[in-house]
């Protein structure tokens, strides 16, 4: 005999409603522990400021600047002005016209006539003399009458030097040097000779050289005639 069962006691059926039952029961599992809140009740971990760490700050000194006083009022102006009369006399100064009438006769004093002095040019150096003087058989502009001037005189001390008397001398051999000084004045004569030698018979000879210099136009300064100084440098080489 076989052992029927009824439909309704056959759990299969419900298969699907125990699934999402479970499924469901999970969920409100879940959702509760996630939900739920907890607290640590041990204190002894949390970390405890440490106020003594802050670095003091300096705080500036500040003065009190008290404000300015204002000047002082003036006075107070007085009340009353009392006026005072002048008593005393004042005599009036008569000022007597300086001008003359058309019937006046005016007088002319004396003039004395004072005499100009005209400037006194001093004698000027060769070499910033506006009119070089000129040696005689010169010519041309003033630059060329100035270097006329300069190689006629070298070829004069060379002309009439005597070569023989350094020898004569005793000298050192090697190069020596003369300077000679002198003016042409206004006349174009030779004066105030002068000679700088390393022997005296040689400063004798280069004065007697200069003086045997001829006549010269004289240099002129300002359109007048002026005296010029000349300084001659001159190297002789002794053997």
């Amino acid at each position: 005999m076989e052992i029927k069962k009824n439909p309704k006691a056959n759990l299969e059926n419900y298969t699907k409603v125990f699934w999402m039952l479970g499924l469901v029961l999970a969920l409100f599992i879940t959702y509760v522990s996630i939900e739920k809140k907890t607290y640590d009740r041990n204190l002894e971990g949390l970390a405890v400021a440490d106020m003594s760490a802050l670095e003091e700050e300096d705080i500036p000194i500040t003065e009190r600047v008290e404000p300015l006083k204002p000047p002082p009022p003036p006075p107070p102006a007085p009340e009353k002005i009392e006026v005072v009369e002048d008593e005393k006399e004042v005599e009036e100064t008569i000022i007597e016209s300086t001008e003359t009438d058309e019937t006046e006769a005016v007088v002319v004093e004396d003039i004395e006539e004072v005499e100009i002095e005209e400037d006194i040019i001093e004698d000027v150096p060769f070499t910033i003399i506006e009119d070089v003087p000129v040696f005689p058989g010169c010519k041309g502009s003033k630059q060329q009458l100035k270097d006329c001037f300069n190689k006629q005189m070298q070829k004069h001390f060379a002309r009439k030097f005597d070569a023989d008397l350094p020898n004569e001398l005793g000298l050192s051999s090697g190069a020596k040097r003369i300077i000679m000084l002198f003016k042409i004045d206004k006349n174009g004569n030779i004066v105030d000779v002068r000679a700088k030698a390393p022997h005296p018979r040689l400063q004798k000879e280069a004065v007697r050289i200069i003086k045997l210099l001829p006549k010269m136009t004289p240099g002129r300064q300002r359109g007048k005639a002026v005296g010029v100084k000349y300084t001659l440098p001159m190297r002789i080489d002794v053997q």
